[in-house]
Parts: structure tokens; sequence; C-alpha cells
């Protein structure tokens, strides 16, 4: 498997929810950051989002997505002068696949506005190098234009079908097309990257892909600078300077620091005891993988899998 269907593996993008977001005059709503990756496409109208201190105007037919679904608000106009925004975090579970009526008497009136916001959970913690590496949003101009994307079309085209008609595994199916969704954007914007730097370039490398999906595929083994050299055939000084000029990490670091993310993955998921997810991860002693943990996670692995299920028995 190459090195960006491992990382999509490894980041468990499912559980796809969509609502559709009716709105008229000087409406707002906001999302609050979720760990969740967030879409939004202009079916009517238009209007403006805030993310972070900047301002995008979108319009009929653009998709704008955020990968880490960062808090975000998005309005009516740049003319904030409304007094609450609709907060629809919750909504996705409590209205999912509804309409949502956002309506308000305040002036400027303004045209019309139909959004599909579509959301998809994922493990944030096993997503963070490749969030690292995306930018903040991707805003995709005219995507039901017939100049847009083939691929991009065809994704919604599909998507618009199974979200108005109710079929026997129409979940799954709309899991998969978001995850399609997000993947292609994710490579078209690969495909744009003039920085040789990014991690992301780095995957589809000729020579470093195959340390990283050496590393993602098989973490369990005993990983040394000199055999994920021979991996890319290279020497071992040359794939260490070229791995850490690309990664901006040593190729050790970048493996301890993904086993240690993997291991956070099965800690919550509660398969496996501590023991089994030590050796999963490439640890031959439980000591030595619970020092390294706590190290970077402030806690132990016992005292990491109690303080999830603790929030999880909160929910």
């Amino acid at each position: 498997m190459d090195a960006l269907s491992k990382i999509f593996d490894d980041i468990h993008l499912n559980q796809s929810e969509y609502i559709y977001l009716k709105a008229k005059n000087n409406w707002a709503f906001q999302y609050h950051d979720q760990g969740a990756i967030i879409a939004y496409v202009i079916m009517q109208g238009q209007c403006i989002l805030h993310l972070d201190q900047k301002t995008i105007a979108l319009e009929a037919g653009d998709l704008i997505l955020i990968p880490s679904g960062q808090k975000h608000l998005c309005t009516a106009s740049k003319n904030q002068v409304f007094n609450d925004a609709l907060n629809i975090t919750s909504l996705f579970n409590e209205k999912r696949h509804k309409t949502i009526e956002l309506q308000s008497d305040e002036k400027p009136q303004h045209q019309e506005c139909l959004i599909l916001a579509i959301r998809g959970h994922i493990d944030s913690i096993m997503a963070k190098p490749l969030f690292n590496a995306l930018p903040q949003y991707m805003h995709i101009q005219h995507i039901l234009s017939s100049t847009a994307p083939e691929w991009l079309q065809i994704g919604l085209q599909f998507l618009a079908v199974e979200a108005h008609q109710i079929r026997p595994g129409r979940d799954k199916i709309l899991d998969h097309l978001v995850s399609i969704l997000f993947i292609e954007c994710v490579r078209d914007y690969i495909a744009q990257l003039r920085d040789s730097k990014n991690w992301l370039n780095a995957l589809s490398h000729p020579e470093l892909s195959n340390a990283l999906a050496v590393i993602h595929g098989q973490p369990e083994q005993v990983w040394t600078v000199e055999s994920l050299a021979e991996q890319c055939c290279m020497s071992r000084s040359k794939f260490a300077n070229l791995f850490t000029q690309m990664i901006g990490e040593t190729p050790l670091a970048y493996l301890q620091q993904h086993r240690l993310r993997l291991a956070s993955q099965h800690l919550r998921q509660g398969q496996f005891s501590i023991q089994q997810i030590a050796h999963k991860v490439g640890y031959s002693s439980e000591t030595a993988f619970s020092q390294t943990f706590k190290r970077t996670f402030d806690l132990t692995p016992s005292q990491y899998r109690q303080q999830f299920q603790s929030k999880l028995k909160i929910q």
C-alpha cells in the first residue's frame, strides 16, 4: 500500500453526516472545533466564511473544505450586525439529513442561500501530520460547472442522489463519497505544491515514499536509519539528510511519533492490553513504551485510557 493510502487508513475517516442550511436575510451560523473534516457546498446564493481572522467570499457553485474542522463563522455579509450566530455543531447529530431554516429580521436583507454542510469524523491525533501539512482551508470554485474536475462533478452528483433518497447502504456510500472527496482534494493540492519541504510531497517522493510506506505500514518492525535507507535504495547519510530536509525531523524521531500516535489510537479503542499495544507499535519492553508514551502525552498509557473512557461516560 502506498504511503498516502496508509495515511487515510490511519485517520479512520468515517461516520459522514450532512445537513442542508436554508438561510434568509442577515443570517449567521458558527461551528466549533470538533476534530472533524467540514465541507460546505454553496448550492444557491452567496455568503462569507470567517476563519481565523480571514474572510472568504463564497458563491453558488463553490466548495470550501476545512480539514481540521477549525472553529469558524459563516454570515450573509461582511456587515456583522446580527446578534446571535446559530451553533450548528450539534445539529449534525440531532437533525442529520434534514434542512435547517436560518432566518433573521435584521437588515440588510439578502438573497436566499442554500448550503450543503458535510461533516466527516476522523481520528484527529492520527491526522495531525496531515493537518499540519494542509492549508487551513481548500476553496474550489465553480464545482457545479462543466469546467470543474470530472471527479468532483461525479462525486457531487452521487452525493446529491444519495442525500435525497433513503436506500439500503446509503450511509456507507456517503462515507465513501466523503472520503473520495477529501482524498481527491488532497491529491489536487499535492499536485499544485511548490514547497519541496512539505510532508505531503514526501509521500509521493520517488525515494522517500518507500520509507514512509513501511513506517506507516509496518511500525512494529525494528527499523533503523540504515534499514529505512535500504527501502529507498539510498546511502544512510543521503537518506537521513533528505528525510530531515523534507520532513523537518529525523527518520527515527518521525518513526517514534508515529508509533506513539498509533498507540494512542489503540488505547482509545480498548481492544488490546498495554503490553500488546507496546509490541504492536515496535517496543519490546512495556516499561520502555510506557516511559516514552508519558514523555509525549504527560500520562501513562493506563492513565490515558482511563481518561478517555471517563470522557466517553460523561458524553
